[in-house]
């Protein structure tokens, strides 16, 4: 069943995933759904909305990333960090949460479903010192555009990129971006079966 449905949806946004990818997105919402009644990982509770609200709203997501290592702050059970890192097998994946609780989860994930390419984090975002740094910040369900770039402006690379996954945007909101970073791109994103905004805000530090 959601695997039909997770075909549908890749074809409808233009999205091309391996069986064995495909596989383990279903098998990451199966054990999401498995692991939420124990430890309250997210408010979806229903695999076909989990499916849409989580997998895909992430996936939409990849065409638009630039660059090989990322960080995924504040990313809870993994969201976007691990669907992406299904998708991208290419690109590097590092998790940050400061609740034990997720990176438990996280890490049970990458065991059973055999995920390469990311590592989990228990920390606060702003006390986390990488060894090196990041082409790419993202950020979904983080608190404001300000708020993120303050706590996380220590993370990307000289060149490198904050990707903001929001829904409906608000004009004051983006009017309060803070001195010396620039919106570069506000990409509207389509997430299949989703009648909400989402869009995804590129922002660059400028010196």
């Amino acid at each position: 069943m959601l695997s039909a449905q997770l075909n549908d949806y890749l074809a409808e946004v233009g999205l091309t995933a391996t069986e064995q990818q495909k596989q383990q997105l279903v098998d990451f919402v199966g054990m999401l759904n498995k692991w939420n009644k124990a430890f309250n990982l997210t408010s979806v509770r229903d695999p076909e909305q989990m499916l849409i609200r989580h997998i895909m709203d992430s996936l939409v997501v990849s065409p638009h990333l630039e660059g090989k290592r990322f960080i995924d702050v504040g990313t809870g059970p993994g969201l976007p960090g691990i669907p992406l890192a299904i998708l991208n097998p290419d690109k590097e994946f590092v998790l940050l949460d400061s609740l034990g609780k997720r990176i438990r989860f996280q890490k049970q994930v990458q065991f059973e479903l055999g995920i390469n390419n990311i590592s989990s984090i228990e920390s606060r975002v702003e006390a986390y010192q990488p060894e090196e740094l990041f082409d790419g910040v993202l950020s979904r369900a983080f608190a404001s555009i300000q708020d993120m770039l303050h706590w996380c402006q220590h993370l990307p690379k000289a060149d490198g990129c904050f990707y903001a996954l929001k829904g409906q945007l608000s004009e004051e909101e983006m009017s309060q971006m803070p001195k010396g970073f620039v919106v570069t791109d506000t990409i509207e994103l389509n997430v299949p079966k989703l009648e909400e905004q989402r869009h995804l805000l590129r922002v660059i530090k400028q010196d």
